[in-house]
């Protein structure tokens, strides 16, 4: 745990509901993101796969995210992706790497399919779901958990206009 992260959690503990009501929501949310994702990324990393790359198994699986499990360009898997890539994740490299180990297949137009050998490194990274799930959420019951999500959600809503707008 960093020390930001540290402090950060031991003001929590602290603060008072009008202290947290003044917080900015981008910091928070901007904190939570980099450390779960680190977290979810560290994780997965043990199984020896980066995140972009479960993502590139999962929406490759009929199993999974794919609806017909066509093969798909990287083109089309980075569009299916937009929401959740982050900016500094390659995935002309990181199915490069998925290829060579025999996870993917490559199409001689280029677009990637799934191989068996994927499939079940996908199926690895799931068994490992709720585990992640569990430490992320430890201490939060799933009704506070829920209000978050929620008002969350509400933010999201209430800037979508300006958003699109620009």
């Amino acid at each position: 745990m960093s020390n930001e992260t540290a402090s950060t959690a031991a003001a929590i503990d602290t603060a008072t509901d009008a202290e947290l009501a003044g917080q900015p929501v981008g910091y928070w949310t901007g904190l939570a993101h980099r450390d779960v994702i680190a977290y979810i990324r560290r994780r997965q990393g043990e199984l020896g796969l980066t995140q972009p790359q479960f993502w590139l198994l999962r929406n490759l699986s009929t199993d999974d995210l794919s609806p017909d499990g066509a093969p798909r360009s990287v083109a089309e898997l980075q569009e299916a992706m937009r929401d959740y890539l982050l900016p500094t994740d390659d995935l002309v490299a990181e199915s490069d790497v998925l290829v060579e180990r025999g996870w993917l297949t490559r199409e001689p137009d280029g677009r990637l399919q799934l191989a068996a050998e994927g499939e079940a490194a996908r199926l690895r990274v799931k068994e490992i779901a709720p585990s992640v799930r569990a430490h992320i959420h430890e201490g939060i019951d799933d009704a506070d958990y829920a209000t978050a999500v929620r008002v969350m959600q509400r933010m999201i809503a209430n800037v979508a206009v300006e958003r699109d707008g620009l």
